[in-house]
């Protein structure tokens, strides 16, 4: 019973424990729901503050743009009425200027119509007086205007006549100074002998009876030796000495030291003479080898061609107006180099065109052409630079110069060559070069004589004035020196002279 009675009073104590603490529960869960409330309720309160706060501001704002946006309409509606002021001021005067404008027009067309009916008066009396004037004159006005432009023509040209002459003589006597101290220069640096020289081709023989033992019995020691060395023996009247003739010079050579040694040994017969033939031979060739080494090292050109060495030592057996080419070659280097030295020129160029400005004449008896032409074409062939090529093709003017090299050279070989002493010629060929100089001159039309002067260095010309004026007789010199330039071959330079002379003649009675 006791048990019952204590598991009853727990079971109510049990259930009044969880009825209070529901009813606690509950009271919580109403405070809470109490204060969520008044929360939302307090947010709501400042979210309609808020509210009506910004639809203030923005309302005051609205007011402040629409106060502004009046302002500026104001001040450009003034702003408008102002130009529209100016502008109606501007069409105004506008108005008046068109106005002075219209005015003035009319008074300058009224002054146009007064001018032209002046013009019009004027121009009768000028038609009037030139009229008159033809009459008096006898001649039209195109007639006068021929014989003033005439007049005038003439007058023009002797001025530019003079000028010119000024302008030449002053060019000339700068051009001339300056070569002249160039040139002495040159000669004083080189300072070598010259000597004029003629390719030996008579034998000296001890006696007349020497000349049987050369032709042999019925001629076969001369057969022989003219068959193996290619030359022609001349045995004449001469006494004591034969001739050799033949156009190759190293030929001739050959020959000329064969015939020395068979006089010398006395042994001559055709087995002898092809055994010493052979021996001159090349005897010969080592001489042209060391003649062209040597020719090469005067002149200071290295690294030449093995051929070209050779063609160098051939000119030692040339000769050109008694003059001898190999040491004109070497003299012409030499000169070359100083030119081109003074002038700034390049200066292993120039001496290798002036060492070998002539190399054609070691060969111009073998090959169809000039000597300048086939020289060029030897260098070519050996690899020599475009600019040595063209100083020995272009040193007589057969080709164009196309460097200042090729002048001076040119002017080199003319130095060697034009020196007092160098050079020779026989009298036949001296007679036939001024009679060719003076023929040239009388080609031209307007020359009435020539006459060469000076052993054929200068040519002076008359002229016919009535044909010839001043300017034509400086263009005539000109044209007479080229045609000298192109058709003649020369030492040195010649001289043309123009004289043009008018002479008035009348009688007194």
């Amino acid at each position: 019973m006791d048990i019952v009675i204590a598991v009853i009073a727990l079971a109510i104590g049990v259930g009044l424990g969880v009825g209070g603490l529901l009813l606690y529960q509950n009271t919580q869960g109403q405070n809470r729901r109490r204060q969520a409330e008044e929360e939302a309720t307090r947010i709501i309160s400042e979210a309609q503050n808020q509210a009506r706060q910004t639809v203030v501001d923005a309302r005051d704002e609205a007011l402040r743009i629409q106060r502004e946006a009046e302002e500026a309409a104001k001040r450009r509606r003034i702003e408008l009425d102002r130009e529209s002021d100016r502008l109606q001021k501007r069409r105004e005067d506008l108005d008046e200027r068109y106005e002075r404008l219209e005015q003035r027009e009319q008074n300058l067309n009224k002054r146009q119509s007064k001018l032209d009916k002046r013009q019009s008066e004027i121009q009768q009396q000028y038609e009037m007086q030139l009229a008159e004037l033809e009459r008096i004159a006898e001649m039209t006005r195109e007639e006068a205007r021929q014989e003033l432009l005439a007049m005038v023509e003439a007058d023009a040209r002797q001025d530019m006549a003079r000028k010119m002459r000024e302008v030449e003589e002053e060019t000339k006597l700068q051009a001339e100074a300056r070569a002249r101290d160039i040139i002495a220069l040159t000669i004083q640096r080189i300072a070598s002998d010259q000597v004029n020289e003629l390719a030996v081709s008579v034998v000296p023989l001890p006696s007349d009876e020497m000349k049987g033992r050369i032709i042999g019995r019925n001629g076969r020691n001369i057969r022989a030796f003219e068959q193996a060395t290619g030359v022609d023996v001349v045995v004449d009247d001469t006494p004591e000495a034969v001739t050799i003739s033949s156009f190759d010079p190293v030929r001739r050579e050959v020959a000329r030291r064969t015939m020395e040694k068979l006089v010398l040994d006395g042994r001559i017969h055709p087995a002898r003479i092809e055994k010493l033939v052979q021996d001159a031979q090349k005897e010969v060739d080592r001489v042209i080898r060391e003649e062209g080494e040597r020719a090469a090292y005067e002149a200071g050109v290295p690294g030449l061609h093995n051929e070209l060495i050779k063609l160098l030592g051939r000119l030692k057996f040339r000769t050109s107006y008694g003059q001898n080419q190999h040491a004109h070659a070497i003299e012409t280097a030499h000169i070359a180099g100083m030119i081109a030295a003074e002038l700034g020129a390049d200066v292993a160029i120039a001496k290798a065109g002036g060492l070998l400005h002539d190399i054609g004449k070691a060969v111009d008896h073998e090959i169809e052409g000039t000597h300048a032409m086939i020289g060029a074409e030897l260098a070519r062939r050996y690899n020599m630079p475009p600019r040595v090529v063209n100083c020995i093709a272009s040193h007589h003017h057969e080709v164009e110069q196309e460097c200042v090299e090729a002048l001076i050279v040119e002017a080199a070989d003319a130095i060697s060559g034009a020196r007092p002493g160098a050079r020779r010629e026989s009298l036949d060929t001296y007679i036939r070069r001024v009679k060719a100089l003076e023929d040239i001159a009388k080609e031209f039309p307007g020359v009435d004589q020539s006459y060469a002067l000076q052993a054929g260095r200068e040519v002076r010309i008359m002229v016919k004035p009535e044909e010839i004026d001043d300017l034509a007789s400086m263009r005539l010199a000109r044209d007479i020196s080229r045609r000298i330039e192109e058709t003649m071959q020369y030492p040195g330079q010649i001289k043309v002279t123009i004289i043009r002379e008018t002479r008035a003649v009348d009688y007194a009675k």
